[in-house]
């Protein structure tokens, strides 16, 4: 009994010995899970991020699969191969450099490169300072990134040679005063050409022309004085327009009231003559029934009209100039008058006597 008593015991602390070995066993085997599980986790997390990328709404995004180039994408959020695929981010807003000049984030470029870029030589052999300002976008992401590998120095290069082309092309007052729209357009023009030729991805927008003057201060002095008497010319003209402009309309408004008074003294004319001829027809009617009578009448009215104008001088003819009477030095009102109070008398005279002639 005793001995079944301890083996009952050995058993006992045999069995508690392997629990606690199991129960050994299983810690050790839960810990060397965790670091896989955390490398896990961290691997999906570093997968999650390299697969996930968003493009700006002024970019373009170019996905290259094993460094071949595959789709453009635009803005938003989109999802990659990660490890497999890269995108490439490009720029698509406007942007531009300067030709001739340095902007303040330049300031560190020499005076002499900028010379070199501005001085050019026009077609009737002057030298001028030409600056010019030239605006590109990308208009192809995947020429832009692999057909060149400086896409933007190539555009500068072109534009430098088309300006200097086309500026070779004028003389050096049209450089400087009327004919910028004129070279700006035709510069364009040729370097868009030259642009489709290289086909390196970027677009010209717009090239304008800040500033041309002579590389002398004496010749810009001497071109000053030229605009200055164009300006001249150009307000002389302006004002000699001006004056026109307004005596045209008293030149007119005066050929009008001639030509009215005109019409006026034509038709006053007309009907004057219209009147004379009804007054002729109607003293030849007169005429044609008494002649004589009508010939007498247009005396006595022809005398009236005429003999009130003429000097009268009566003569007894004996050739004494004491006895000449000068009617015209008398009052004709104190001769009618004297004439009236004569017959007046005689009148009374003769209605006194009664029977006197």
């Amino acid at each position: 009994m005793a001995e079944n008593f301890r083996m009952f015991r050995g058993g006992a602390s045999a069995g508690k010995q392997q629990e606690q070995g199991a129960s050994g066993g299983s810690g050790r085997r839960r810990g060397g899970h965790l670091p896989v599980v955390l490398l896990v986790v961290v691997l999906l997390l570093i997968l999650s991020y390299e697969s996930v990328y968003s493009i700006g709404e002024q970019e373009q995004g170019v996905v290259t699969t094993f460094g071949r180039a595959g789709t453009v994408v635009t803005s938003g959020l989109h999802f990659k191969i990660p490890f497999v695929q890269k995108v490439t981010k490009v720029n698509t807003t406007i942007l531009g450099f300067p030709i001739g000049y340095r902007s303040s984030a330049d300031e560190a470029s020499s005076q002499d490169t900028i010379d070199a870029e501005s001085l050019m030589i026009t077609a009737d052999f002057n030298f001028v300072n030409v600056d010019f300002y030239v605006e590109y976008k990308v208009s192809d992401p995947i020429k832009y990134l692999y057909n060149s590998q400086q896409p933007r120095e190539i555009l500068k290069n072109i534009a430098q040679s088309c300006i200097r082309n086309i500026i070779s092309n004028y003389n050096v007052d049209d450089v400087i005063t009327t004919g910028k729209s004129e070279i700006q357009a035709a510069i364009k023009e040729m370097i868009t050409e030259k642009l489709e030729e290289q086909d390196i991805g970027l677009m010209l927008v717009n090239i304008s022309m800040q500033d041309a003057e002579p590389p002398t201060q004496a010749v810009i002095e001497a071109f000053k004085a030229v605009e200055t008497a164009k300006q001249g010319k150009e307000t002389a003209i302006n004002n000699a327009n001006k004056y026109r402009n307004e005596r045209i309309p008293e030149a007119n408004a005066q050929a009008d009231q001639i030509i009215q008074k005109a019409e006026a003294a034509k038709q006053q004319r007309i009907n004057e003559a219209d009147a004379q001829k009804i007054r002729f027809e109607k003293m030849y009617d007169e005429y044609v029934k008494n002649p004589l009578i009508t010939k007498q009448r247009m005396f006595y009215e022809t005398m009236e009209d005429v003999l009130p104008g003429v000097k009268l001088i009566i003569d007894d003819g004996s050739g004494e100039l004491n006895k000449t009477l000068y009617l015209d030095e008398l009052q004709l009102e104190d001769i009618t008058k004297s004439a009236d109070n004569g017959t007046d008398s005689t009148v009374r005279t003769q209605t006194a006597g009664g029977e006197e002639e």
